[in-house]
């Protein structure tokens, strides 16, 4: 099947049609290339950008643009990878409908539920951090805003799809604009001079404060997965092909623009931020954009920053409840979820699922406002290999797409990714070192305490539900 001919699915019933307005999965194509464009382009800027930055700055100087830089490509390699498989078969869930058709059932199980608990998390740590930064302008609880937050996302993800995206468009706008201008300012300091920065301003400023590389190679590889979280939910596109109006179009032009968003959008405003305020005036915990302002003598740049954070975070949190209902209900509609979760409103939303990860959401802020110590942070630092697990299996997917398409078992993809498998196996080796260097990274090494666990969970669950409906351990009920 091509991404035009899926108007059957396994059992002969309806399913996603790639021009359709409605498929299968009775979900309605409502997201247009406007919306899916810019929820491409939201999703690879978020607060690991705007805050994380601080961090990486001062443990590798200017090298991080480096570090960015290739982990731009890998990401590239694998939304190509996404977007190979999005053109053979685009449907809603796509991690987990790959997972149980090229790996098997159980990796299906895991890659759903894993990917849900992942978005839950990542809700629950943005709404609650969103909160945080409406104390900047007002004298309110942190949990209040939190609650008015979690209510009015909630609200507007079960309306309709449309209205999710146009949320995430105005988001992603935010954000966008923000950094360009970033962009802009800096380029009018470093050309005409003008701010507190204007004397000091200099290009010569990424190699002169202790090389390029001032703390050494090994700092910068330690970077890496620092970097890499920053890219988390760049792959949320690929959940939304089963409600986008024309995926066979729309898709392939937003995944073919990662190469420059991450140019434009990281190391390009990298490489300006640094050339106008040297890379030694950055600590960890601050974000560049608003000491960059503070530096440059502009002070109602905090103010703006903020704002553009609040809006990083509330974009986070919007995707959550977005693609959490869509993920159980996928689970559900393959048995190996409560059936509640199959649950649509009128509009074609997710009711049930949207509904309980979004009380979960809720009780995250509750835990955190009441235990903000170590036991909620083990759970936020789970979030980041749950996500990176989303990409390993989009590369194995693919790479045994590839094989079978070879073979002539399955039709050719339209949109066949560059250099694969050999690209493929080269960004799971990457995302491999990656995972090595966070056992090396005390701080980063309880994310992978925590892996087993989970999986131990999991594995535990499948069993007992494979007993109870053995339909579940088939390749798919749909």
């Amino acid at each position: 099947m091509t991404s035009a001919q899926v108007d059957q699915d396994r059992d002969g019933n309806e399913a996603v049609r790639a021009d359709g307005s409605e498929g299968g999965e009775g979900y309605q194509r409502g997201l247009g290339a406007r919306q899916i464009q810019m929820i491409a382009i939201g999703g690879a800027i978020g607060t690991g950008l705007f805050l994380g930055a601080g961090k990486g700055i001062s443990k590798a100087g200017p090298s991080l643009i480096l570090a960015y830089a290739v982990a731009g490509v890998v990401i590239f390699l694998i939304m190509r990878a996404l977007g190979e498989l999005l053109m053979y078969r685009p449907v809603s869930g796509s991690f987990s409908e790959y997972a149980r058709e090229f790996i098997g059932p159980f990796a299906g199980f895991v890659t759903g539920w894993t990917y849900w608990l992942f978005w839950v998390v990542t809700g629950i740590t943005e709404v609650t951090a969103a909160a945080s930064y409406m104390t900047y302008w007002f004298d309110i609880p942190q949990w209040v805003s939190a609650l008015i937050f979690t209510v009015v996302l909630y609200g507007a993800n079960l309306i309709s799809v449309k209205l999710f995206g146009e949320l995430e468009f105005w988001f992603s706008m935010v954000k966008v604009t923000a950094i360009i201008g970033m962009i802009l300012i800096c380029a009018g300091i470093l050309t005409i001079g003008f701010s507190d920065a204007g004397d000091t301003a200099s290009v010569a400023h990424l190699w002169n404060q202790g090389g390029f590389f001032p703390h050494g190679v090994g700092d910068t590889l330690m970077t890496l997965q620092m970097v890499m979280f920053a890219f988390l939910a760049v792959e949320l596109v690929g959940v939304t092909a089963g409600e986008s109006k024309d995926p066979k179009t729309v898709l392939p032009k937003a995944i073919n623009t990662v190469p420059w968003r991450i140019a434009v959008f990281y190391v390009g405003a990298l490489i300006m931020i640094l050339s106008v305020v040297p890379w030694t005036s950055f600590s960890p915990g601050v974000s560049p954009f608003v000491a960059a302002f503070e530096k440059m003598g502009l002070a109602a740049g905090a103010g703006i920053v903020n704002f553009v954070v609040l809006t990083a975070a509330l974009s986070s949190c919007n995707s959550g409840m977005y693609s959490t209902g869509r993920m159980l209900r996928d689970l559900a509609l393959n048995g190996q979820g409560p059936k509640f979760f199959t649950r649509l409103t009128r509009s074609g939303t997710p009711l049930v699922g949207t509904t309980v990860s979004a009380a979960l959401m809720l009780v995250g802020v509750w835990i955190n406002y009441q235990w903000p110590g170590k036991a909620f942070d083990y759970v936020v630092s789970f979030a980041t290999i749950s996500g990176m697990w989303a990409w390993i299996v989009i590369l194995v997917c693919q790479i045994r797409y590839r094989a079978k398409a070879d073979r002539g078992e399955l039709p050719q993809s339209e949109f066949r990714a560059p250099g694969a498998p050999w690209t493929s196996w080269f960004a799971l080796a990457f995302i491999g070192m990656v995972i090595v260097l966070m056992g090396i990274d005390e701080d980063a090494r309880v994310s992978l305490y925590c892996a087993p666990l989970w999986g131990l969970v999991l594995a535990v669950s499948y069993l007992v539900l494979k007993r109870r409906n053995p339909e579940a351990a088939a390749f798919s009920k749909r």
